[in-house]
């Protein structure tokens, strides 16, 4: 409800409609006669009650993320978080001459520059042949709770110190078994199409060590990024001559052979209590506090009960501007743990399910902007213009049952974190900044 009011005089308003720019004041209103004959006040409404609870999706789609999302590391809050990939592959060709010999096969893996935690400290991925086939939903899409079998054998291992910043490839030397299987099938012309080649290979899962501490780093699914290459040569009259078969990523197959396998466990209680998506847990309930996590299905849910109130100040009126401020717990974040620079809003309905992102009138996204203006005074927050969005509602006269929701940008490709205050403590809470103007308000 509302608690407070601010009063500015008419001499402030006429300055503030006369020098803000479009950046500052997205409303649609313009003053005519009727407004600047009239006695005019501004009034900033800033205690409007926010609600503010974190919920957790119970799977999120990761077979069409645009990365492949390999490691581990042990997060304060949120558990281990631990991310896998499970690759179906199709090689770009079948023959290899009858004169060829088998030299080796490669696994390439090239960064994408995506990264989150620990660089410094040395990851491991084992590789691993899948023993079962993809074996989607009745949507024909994986999630990152899904899984595929696979042997227990390590096909390929390597230990590294991330750079995901460099345009540089991981190069992992695969099992001989497996290349001279590869080998013995196109030179005898045993497999012959994709077919069956698939009946015969699986796929592979790469996997970070169980006992990982470092990072979680992103490659690219690109064909030329990463691929196996099955290297052979042929004898000449003078020296040998190598060439090479790629076996890149399935991407003919419907469903797509691909997914990460994306999971935090053993976080800290209050996350434990996130048993199914219709849960919500008030930050009241959880030390003021509310949780996301990309990757894992993790949000914050912003629900705004009382808004018609404003209605309520007297008078006619238009609202000028709507921003949300909501920052992030001091001390939740470091130069590993990052906070990004944007946050996606989307609209969940009272099953806190999606029903779409939200836009703003010239159909732009709206954004959780972060403000690190004042970093040196630990004044760091995250902004989100609802001027557009508040305007609709107090437009009708139906309630909205719906609920803002934050979650990172890329959210299915990402094991982002963020914990956020809630609305208990004056100094931090998360708080709706109305900037209201009223006019001929009867005495």
């Amino acid at each position: 409800m509302i608690n407070k009011l601010w009063l500015f005089s008419t001499i402030i308003l006429l300055g503030l409609l006369g020098s803000c720019s479009d950046d500052t004041n997205d409303s649609d209103f313009l003053a005519g006669d009727l407004f600047t004959d009239s006695n005019i006040r501004v009034v900033l409404i800033d205690t409007l009650t926010v609600n503010i609870s974190t919920i957790k999706f119970d799977s999120i789609i990761t077979s069409a993320a645009e990365r492949i999302l390999i490691g581990q590391y042990t997060d304060p809050v949120f558990g281990k978080v631990r991310s896998a990939n499970y690759s179906g592959f199709l090689p770009n060709s079948y023959y290899i001459d009858t004169e060829a010999e088998y030299d080796s096969i490669v696994l390439f893996a090239k960064y994408d520059t995506y990264y989150y935690n620990d660089t410094t400290k040395t990851n491991t991925i084992k590789i691993k042949r899948l023993s079962d086939n993809f074996d989607p939903d009745e949507n024909n899409v994986f999630y990152n709770n899904s899984t595929v079998a696979y042997d227990d054998i390590d096909l390929g291992i390597i230990s590294y110190i991330p750079r995901p910043q460099s345009s540089d490839s991981l190069e992992i030397k695969l099992a001989d078994d497996l290349g001279l299987e590869f080998f013995n099938q196109f030179q005898n012309k045993i497999v012959t199409d994709n077919a069956e080649f698939t009946n015969e290979f699986k796929g592979l899962a790469l996997l970070p060590d169980t006992e990982d501490d470092g990072s979680v780093i992103g490659f690219s699914k690109s064909s030329s990024d990463f691929y196996m290459r099955l290297y052979y040569s042929t004898a000449g009259e003078i020296e040998r001559t190598q060439s090479y078969t790629d076996i890149i990523l399935n991407t003919s197959d419907s469903p797509n052979p691909f997914f990460n396998n994306i999971s935090a466990t053993d976080p800290i209680n209050y996350l434990q209590t996130l048993t199914n998506g219709e849960v919500s847990l008030s930050s009241d309930d959880s030390d003021d506090e509310s949780f996301i996590q990309s990757g894992t299905g993790i949000a914050t849910k912003i629900e705004l009960p009382y808004l018609k109130t404003v209605n309520n100040v007297g008078g006619q009126g238009t609202l000028l501007k709507a921003v949300l401020k909501i920052k992030p717990v001091a001390g939740s974040y470091s130069d590993y743990l990052m906070l990004r620079e944007y946050l996606s809003v989307y609209l969940v309905d009272k099953n806190n399910d999606i029903t779409s992102q939200l836009y703003n009138t010239d159909a732009s996204v709206v954004s959780a902007i972060l403000n690190t203006y004042n970093q040196e005074y630990n004044d760091v927050y995250f902004e989100i213009d609802l001027t557009a969005y508040i305007e609709g509602i107090l437009s009708t006269d139906l309630n909205s049952e719906e609920s803002l929701l934050l979650i990172p940008e890329n959210y299915t490709a990402t094991v982002d974190r963020f914990i956020l205050n809630g609305t208990l403590n004056s100094s931090t809470k998360t708080k709706l900044e109305l900037t209201y103007a009223v006019y001929d308000e009867e005495n």
